[in-house]
């Protein structure tokens, strides 16, 4: 009797490992994170890797650029009417994310 109950747990794991209920993937930081809103201005001038983010947002921002195959800048709080400049060296301009 006590194979064939080991035998049963071991079918019922199986099936539910199968099922995709037992290890779901879990969300990266990345996926948390939204592009800024439209209230966020970007002027972005991509053959200089240059961007000027303005935050006109009625509400202080967490913001940061993101840079495709490259360094991103840090999560900052950024006020209203607050702005910055970021440059990168490798990579391409993607978004600025809120953090």
């Amino acid at each position: 009797m006590k194979f064939h109950k080991s035998a049963a747990l071991g079918i019922l794991a199986a099936a539910v490992l199968g099922s995709g209920l037992a290890a779901a993937p879990t969300a990266t930081a990345a996926d948390a994170m939204g592009t800024a809103p439209a209230c966020v201005k970007r002027d972005v001038i991509k053959h200089r890797k240059y961007v000027k983010v303005t935050n006109n947002c009625r509400e202080a921002m967490h913001l940061k650029v993101v840079i495709d195959w490259g360094s991103d800048s840090p999560c900052l709080t950024y006020q209203p009417g607050e702005q910055w400049e970021w440059n990168w060296g490798r990579g391409s301009y993607g978004k600025v994310v809120t953090c």
